[in-house]
């Protein structure tokens, strides 16, 4: 694909403006062809801000007069089925927020759906753009390779609740627009209301470090323990390294203090991950290697570009639909994460 790529926008809410459309219209190779929006006036002030030369009402309308190479769609989670769904039929590669869906049930359907329109949908677990995560997983990769630092052993990610924001919305276009009323997907059938509840807030908060820890593991895992207090959960992976997430022990007013450790028998990597709308800032990554044997340990920390991970995500997403790269995410792995989420409830008890 030598022409840029382009790119038209499926809602330009809070997280469409300043999670992805501020990133791609930047990008050299990208053009924001189009913008559909259901509120008329934030459409048009989005579109004159950002350069967008044409806005639509609905997405059918956008697609029926609009060659795109790909749709970026920041809807609500809650009715992909409903929104999301419909947009397959157009072949057309899609980026969505995380999670898939909202309960497996609804994300089943899409897939089906989505095997029938012929194209990919990648989910924006962002925090596998990270130029930290990149450098944590590829060195991960290489260890394994060499056997340098013995076996992978453990991963812990520690998640407190903070700002997750950190100015990310100060650029924000609002108008006093209602939202117009739109249909959600239908509740999970093995699922009483409240715990339906429980598990749409799990997987809102908790569901981006569910898919990181499988990045990080490298292979799929199983759930074996879930902690009554819902501090911490336990996980096994494919070939039997032990996982953890924990999931609040505390809180931050201001600030971000995500991490990740990925243990060997003779060394690990730390990771560090800023707050997901936090702009021109990359986590940081540590590598320590005791290989032992009379050779003298080392850490080292290597020094990122200042590109945050919604920027990097942009430019993969763009990568992936020009076929640079597989698409870091697809449909079916987010899959797995809500069915994980669904294990944690069920040994819960719920």
């Amino acid at each position: 694909m030598d022409s840029k790529v382009r790119i038209g926008f499926v809602g330009v809410g809070s997280m469409g403006q300043c999670a992805h459309l501020k990133n791609y219209v930047t990008l050299a190779d990208c053009e924001v062809a189009a913008i559909a929006e259901l509120r008329p006036e934030l459409a048009h002030r989005v579109a004159e801000r950002y350069g967008i030369p044409r806005v639509y009402e609905s997405a059918e309308d956008m697609l029926a007069h609009e060659r795109l190479d790909g749709m970026v769609a920041a809807q609500q989670f809650s009715r992909h089925g409903q929104v999301i769904a419909p947009l397959y039929k157009a072949g057309i590669p899609i980026l969505t927020e995380k999670p898939l869906a909202s309960s497996v049930q609804a994300g089943e359907l899409m897939l089906a759906a989505l095997k029938a329109g012929g194209s990919w949908h990648m989910v924006g677990y962002h925090k596998r753009s990270d130029p930290a995560s990149m450098v944590a997983r590829n060195t991960i990769d290489e260890l394994k390779q060499s056997g340098e630092l013995g076996r992978m052993r453990y991963v812990r990610i520690l998640m407190p609740a903070g700002d997750w924001v950190a100015g990310g919305f100060n650029d924000l276009i609002q108008t006093a627009e209602k939202v117009p009323a739109t249909e959600s997907d239908p509740p999970a059938h093995d699922m009483d209301s409240a715990t339906y509840d429980a598990y749409i807030a799990f997987v809102n908060y908790y569901i981006h470090q569910v898919n990181l820890l499988r990045y990080l593991l490298g292979e799929p895992y199983r759930m074996t323990y879930a902690e009554p207090s819902q501090v911490v959960l336990a996980v096994q992976s494919q070939s039997g390294v032990a996982g953890i997430i924990e999931m609040s022990p505390y809180q931050t007013t201001l600030g971000w203090q995500e991490s990740a450790l990925i243990a060997f028998e003779h060394g690990y990597i730390k990771l560090e991950l800023p707050a997901p709308l936090a702009s021109n800032q990359p986590g940081r990554v540590e590598v320590y290697r005791d290989p032992g044997k009379g050779k003298p340990p080392s850490t080292t920390a290597p020094v990122l570009p200042p590109v945050h991970a919604m920027r990097q995500q942009a430019i993969n997403y763009v990568r992936a639909i020009k076929g640079e790269i597989k698409p870091l995410c697809e449909a079916a792995e987010a899959l797995e994460d809500l069915r994980v989420a669904r294990d944690y409830f069920r040994l819960l008890g719920r």
